[in-house]
């Protein structure tokens, strides 16, 4: 096809683009003026918007929350909606996160699938279809945000305020065939303060500190505990931390010194969407103490409960939460984040409910389990289900993409993961994952192939074309 040969031609200059992304670290700062998610961001949309300008598209900077570059005539916009903004990198990477660096055909780096190597994919896809000579009979409009990570979309809040909507689009955020069902996303902390001096006189271990994860939508793969001992515990410590290493095949380190104690906690990172595919470090490590002669307070009463009604599972079961439907499945319940010491505890908890269910129903349950113990729910951001029905015209255009492409049968699946389909009508998630290929968003060594890479490219293109017609 006239257009693969175009993509093919284009091919160093696609992994130029995705390479230079890569390199910025584009994680969430502190805000500046015309910076409103950190300098990084800002750096990352700037570098975007350059190559887009460079390639002939037009574009716009909206105060540093969003840009977008379009192309073509027509008063109704085809929208492409990718982000900028990255998850941090975390540890045990074997590739610099941020360099770039190709090794065995596949370009590694954070952002890499997720989803700055997919936002170059569009932007050369666009290219490909202007160079094509096409008539562009609607416009198309590639947006930018820089705050999806977070979860709040304070990019795409801003952009449409001053910005008109696209009557159809797609997402490359997530997995391919085409992903017509994303499921309802609540991000809160349950919170607990903890009344003072009422253990002064307790011989048993006195919990000082917790601290683990960085974001709430990853599984986290680090976290701490500092314990004071008022009496040896020296001996029941190292033997709790050997069952938890023998039968439950954690991986913990113990460092002591004179009257404290500090349990470190591995896990493996993953997104906050599949936490099956980690291993929560928090999670790891509340199991750990909740086994010791910890003092009586409300400090070990919170951490109790934590293990009780979370301990290391994903769907919510023990908090009561378990729900699930045909089009989208069961519930998915991350334990992202904790920040504990003796005056207050707070964890961050990511859930993605049943696109039939509704937000409310899911935190009457929580509110009315957690003030059982006590335990304050302080609600976040969050975003409703998405679900666009089989026989809508952006999907039939998109299946026919995809088989005449690819030479697949293009399924529609559901997913725990939020993309920006949300943030206008007619749009669904479509790629930049292949079926059968391995996860690595939000995980250490996160990659993807080159060949992935520039069929995407073609299948984007592909897409415009037939959108544009």
């Amino acid at each position: 096809m006239k257009l693969d040969k175009i993509v093919d031609s284009m091919k160093d200059d696609i992994i130029k683009a995705a390479q230079e992304l890569v390199r910025i670290r584009s994680i969430e700062g502190n805000p500046e003026p015309g910076a409103p998610f950190g300098r990084e961001i800002r750096r990352c949309l700037d570098k975007t918007l350059d190559i887009c300008r460079k390639l002939g598209l037009k574009t716009e900077n909206f105060d540093g929350y969003a840009g977008h570059a379009e192309y073509g005539e027509g008063d109704e916009i085809v929208g492409i909606l990718v982000h900028l903004d990255i998850v941090p990198e975390g540890s045990g990477w074997s590739h610099d996160p941020y360099g770039g660096e190709i090794a065995d055909g596949r370009i590694y780096g954070r952002g890499t699938i997720d989803d700055k190597g997919p936002a170059a994919a569009a932007i050369y896809a666009l290219k490909a279809v202007m160079d094509s000579g096409v008539k562009f009979n609607r416009r198309v409009r590639i947006i930018i945000g820089c705050d999806e990570e977070s979860g709040r979309w304070a990019c795409m809040k801003h952009y449409f305020k001053h910005a008109e909507a696209p009557m159809c689009g797609f997402s490359p955020d997530a997995d391919f065939p085409i992903i017509n069902s994303e499921m309802g996303i609540l991000i809160f902390n349950l919170e607990k303060e903890f009344e003072q001096n009422k253990d002064s006189s307790c011989g048993g271990l006195r919990i000082k500190r917790i601290k683990g994860g960085s974001k709430v939508n990853m599984v986290p793969d680090y976290c701490e505990c500092v314990l004071e001992m008022k009496k040896d515990f020296t001996d029941r410590i190292k033997k709790t931390v050997e069952y938890m290493r023998d039968m439950q095949n954690a991986k913990l380190e113990l460092e002591m010194e004179n009257d404290e104690c500090t349990i470190k906690s591995y896990g493996v990172s993953a997104h906050g969407a599949t936490p099956e595919k980690g291993v929560n470090a928090i999670s790891q490590l509340i199991s750990c103490i909740s086994k010791l002669p910890l003092c009586t307070s409300e400090g070990t009463g919170y951490i109790n409960f934590l293990n009780e009604h979370i301990g290391m599972e994903t769907d919510g079961k023990s908090f009561g939460a378990a729900m699930s439907d045909e089009i989208s499945g069961k519930l998915v319940f991350n334990l992202g984040t904790i920040d504990m010491d003796e005056r207050k505890g707070s964890v961050g908890i990511n859930i993605r409910y049943p696109v039939t269910k509704k937000g409310k129903e899911v935190y009457d349950i929580i509110r009315s389990k957690s003030s059982e113990a006590g335990i304050k729910v302080i609600e976040g951001d969050g975003q409703d289900p998405l679900y666009v029905p089989a026989d809508n015209f952006m999907i039939k255009i998109l299946q026919k993409v995809y088989e005449d492409v690819t030479g697949q049968k293009a399924d529609l699946i559901s997913i725990g993961g939020g993309t920006y389909a949300r943030a206008i009508k007619n749009a669904v998630a479509f790629g930049p994952l292949f079926p059968g290929k391995e996860e690595t968003a939000h995980q250490k060594d996160e990659y993807i192939e080159v060949d992935d890479l520039m069929t995407c490219t073609k299948l984007f293109a592909e897409a415009i074309y037939k959108l544009v017609e």
